[in-house]
């Protein structure tokens, strides 16, 4: 194939791709303000709430310094 025509079709893709995006964001959007979803919290992965109180039982670290 000619690289104009990939260039064009991979374009083309990325255009459909957002365009299906720009739907369900604003889909999303008005179901937040009619009240047809529920946004709630979570906590944070490391909060104290995560159930590790002793230093013992902490997790090993994996990668980092």
């Amino acid at each position: 194939m000619n690289r104009n025509v990939i260039i064009v079709i991979v374009l083309v893709v990325l255009v459909l791709l957002t365009a299906v995006q720009a739907v369900q964001l604003s889909s999303l959007k008005s179901s937040i303000s009619t009240g047809k979803v529920n946004v709630g919290s979570v906590p944070a992965a490391g909060s104290a709430r995560s159930g590790a109180t002793d230093i013992n039982n902490l997790p090993d670290m994996v990668g980092g310094c």
